[in-house]
């Protein structure tokens, strides 16, 4: 559906806006709200961390807004004290006020659901009687492209306040401003809900695959085939002719990265021997998108007998929840030469046994609940080098296990095309909501008689 413009327009002088309809101001936003920033009261005073009743919102709350469809927020993850606010450059803003993170996690913005303080790493905005709230968090939505463009720091991206304050914005009558957030809210909750379908979409595309996956590397393919207890809980019943053995079994070589001072940041290269660390290492196969390297000449002198060539199953020491412990994939063809760091293992597989990329499946599959049981650590699992070779495996012969595999991709080639499809249409989707935003906000577009009437517009 495409939308009217406004009959007549103005150079607004600033550039990410352009032109604007001709009645609407433009201006910094400082100028039609009082700009704030926020502060952390001292932890070396523990009185001001005592009685704390006051949310306080930091980065470690960002992940609310991240995705950009919550307008309000009302909890945080710490409190602050009235004592602590009073020590401190930070103050109490009002219900109503426009956050802005400004440091680390740049860009993401909503409206305090009731009064609160923050840290320095938002750049808040009390508005004044010309400026709603919500208007003022939708612009805010549409300036991405500026805040990239204000980011300083290649690690730690900052905004600084001296650029937060020019920051500019189009201004609309306050009962323009209402129609487009009327507008704004209803189109966008259209486009949400096609995004969450899409989502729904995946979450079941997710579920399928792995489903295929893991009964085709513990059931086999004939079901018709007598069956046996596995003695495996993970595992359950398996063909009566498949053979149960420990990961120790069906390779001839293991090792471990090297631990301690033998690989620091000053040792890594822009080229020479790769080194496989644990984000390379996934349970859909090896991620090669994030290199890093160490130079030959001190490999071959100080680090030999890490080596990873072509074939080896490589697996996880170190997991989260996000990241199983214990996943495992197949060093790609080419990776040599190649070394694996501290917490990834290299596992070299008996090629008269087990084929590498069935027993990276199989090991994958059942990281989960091989993690339950073996690993130790509270925020991030670990099971040793020697605990992970008795992880246990069930094989059927060669030319099975390649028959299975195939038929593995063969299911998970049209699974994967569906996702894609599905992530692509979640893309598209954002992108038309935020150029929506956009359109609005800079009064691309006429919305005025495309929202309902609002009580302000008398």
């Amino acid at each position: 559906m495409s939308f009217p413009p406004y009959e007549t327009y103005k150079d607004s002088g600033v550039e990410w806006l352009g032109d604007v309809p001709r009645h609407w101001r433009t201006g910094k936003i400082r100028q039609f709200a009082k700009l704030e920033s926020g502060h952390t009261p001292s932890r070396q005073h523990p009185e001001w961390w005592e009685n704390c009743t006051i949310p306080w919102f930091s980065l470690g709350d960002v992940w609310q807004i991240r995705e950009g469809r919550a307008t309000y927020v009302y909890e945080t993850k710490e409190l602050v004290s009235e004592l602590g606010l009073a020590n401190s450059s930070a103050r109490l803003l009002p219900k109503g006020t426009v956050i802005l993170s400004r440091t680390a996690s740049v860009g993401f913005s909503a409206i305090m659901g009731c009064d609160m303080a923050t840290t320095q790493d938002f750049a808040n905005w009390v508005c004044g009687p010309d400026l709603i709230p919500e208007f003022l968090l939708m612009t805010l939505r549409a300036m991405k492209g500026e805040f990239d463009r204000l980011m300083m720091g290649s690690t730690h991206q900052t905004i600084y306040m001296p650029d937060i304050a020019k920051l500019a914005l189009a201004l609309p009558p306050r009962n323009e401003q209402s129609a487009i957030i009327s507008f704004l809210d209803r189109e966008t909750a259209k486009i949400d809900a096609l995004v969450e379908e899409q989502q729904r979409l995946i979450a079941l595309l997710e579920e399928k695959r792995q489903a295929v996956i893991s009964h085709a590397v513990t059931k086999g393919l004939d079901p018709n085939a007598p069956m046996k207890g596995s003695g495996v809980e993970w595992l359950g019943e398996v063909p009566a002719h498949w053979d149960v053995l420990p990961l120790s079994r069906v390779t001839i070589d293991k090792c471990d990265g090297p631990f301690g001072s033998g690989l620091k940041s000053e040792h890594y290269t822009d080229e020479g021997v790769r080194v496989v660390r644990l984000q390379n290492i996934r349970e859909n196969g090896f991620d090669g998108t994030d290199a890093a390297f160490i130079g030959e000449a001190y490999y071959r002198d100080s680090l030999g007998g890490h080596d990873v060539v072509s074939g080896d199953v490589l697996i996880a020491g170190l997991g989260d929840e996000k990241n199983t412990v214990g996943r495992a994939c197949v060093a790609p063809i080419g990776i040599e030469p190649a070394m694996v760091k501290a917490d990834c293992f290299r596992f070299r597989v008996n090629s008269s046994v087990a084929l590498p990329r069935f027993v990276a499946t199989e090991l994958s599959v059942g990281s989960a609940f091989d993690a339950g049981i073996l690993s130790s650590g509270s925020t991030r699992s670990r099971i040793p080098l020697s605990t992970m070779a008795t992880r246990k495996l069930a094989l059927p012969s060669l030319s099975e296990q390649s028959v299975i595999l195939n038929l593995i991709e063969s299911a998970t080639r049209r699974l994967d095309a569906l996702l894609v499809e599905a992530k692509s249409a979640i893309a598209l989707l954002q992108e038309r909501r935020s150029a929506l935003i956009s359109a609005a906000v800079t009064g691309k577009i006429d919305v005025r008689g495309l929202a309902p009437q609002s009580a302000e517009a008398a």
